[in-house]
């Protein structure tokens, strides 16, 4: 799918002419027919219904169209955001962030400071799948997402990899790293809204030839460590190797063999590769 037929798409449906679209458009009749019939296969839907006297949209065309033109207004105002800070000027970068990047947040908002004096940068606190749509409707410039990510209608670069600590009680402890089958009895916590995670260790565990126990799911990290150490025992996992735990009763360390997490860079598909290369630049 193209940005290139989702405005092609959109254009014919707001003229619901093929010709007056191509006109529009400033191109030729019969390249506006051939990318809305890719669409529409690569798709598997049929967005159009179409006779020698009018065009009109099908249920599922006019569902996508208004997908299509939230798409599409996102990446415009990416593209807007892109020319303002290879130009310079003044504007907002709105980012979404991920707990523990307080160091790289920092380095990379330096430079883009030092670089565009006058931007106005703003950062929020989300779920992965709150960011993809933000993303999508305009609404967020940049996010910052740990794990794998698929969305082929956005920019995903992954900037870093993060280490996966194991985060156990005392006596699981092992400085040549825990192995995943050494914690099949143990109950595993884990956020409530990082899925990547989840779904990673759950097959990790399978792997390693065992179902997990999953515990309850952790809202409040601070909250969890208490209970882990003064409750029934459990194991967690945190990126990164920094975690504030309970001295003598909880011990974090590395998984036996190591494991780690992408740390990604997502924008939308507008930003001109300068842009995309200023960002990677300043926070890679």
């Amino acid at each position: 799918m193209e940005l290139r037929q989702l405005r092609y798409f959109v254009t014919v449906a707001e003229e619901l002419h093929f010709g007056r679209a191509a006109e529009r458009l400033n191109i030729v009749q019969p390249a506006v027919s051939q990318q809305v019939a890719r669409l529409e296969r690569e798709l598997g839907l049929r967005l159009l219904d179409r006779s020698s006297r009018h065009v009109r949209l099908t249920g599922d065309g006019e569902r996508m169209l208004r997908e299509a033109r939230a798409v599409l207004s996102a990446a415009d105002h990416a593209g807007e955001v892109a020319a303002g800070l290879a130009s310079g000027r003044s504007g907002v970068l709105r980012i979404g962030t991920a707990p523990g990047l307080r160091a790289r947040l920092e380095r990379g908002l330096t430079t883009l400071r030092t670089n565009t004096p006058d931007l106005d940068i703003q950062l929020s606190s989300g779920t992965t799948a709150e960011y993809l749509t933000a993303l999508r409707s305009g609404s967020l410039d940049v996010a910052f997402v740990r794990g794998d990510v698929a969305a082929a209608d956005l920019r995903v670069v992954e900037l870093w990899r993060d280490p996966l600590s194991v985060l156990v009680p005392t006596a699981y402890r092992s400085d040549d790293g825990v192995k995943l089958v050494d914690l099949a009895d143990l109950p595993l916590r884990l956020p409530a809204d990082d899925v990547w995670l989840r779904d990673h260790l759950v097959a990790a565990c399978r792997e390693a030839g065992f179902e997990p126990v999953l515990g309850r799911a952790i809202g409040d990290f601070e909250a969890a460590v208490v209970e882990m150490t003064t409750g029934s025992p459990a194991w967690t996992v945190v990126y990164g190797t920094a975690c504030e735990a309970a001295e003598g009763a909880l011990w974090m360390g590395p998984f036996s063999p190591p494991r780690t997490a992408p740390g990604n860079l997502l924008t939308a598909v507008g930003p001109s590769l300068e842009c995309l290369g200023e960002l990677v630049a300043a926070f890679g």
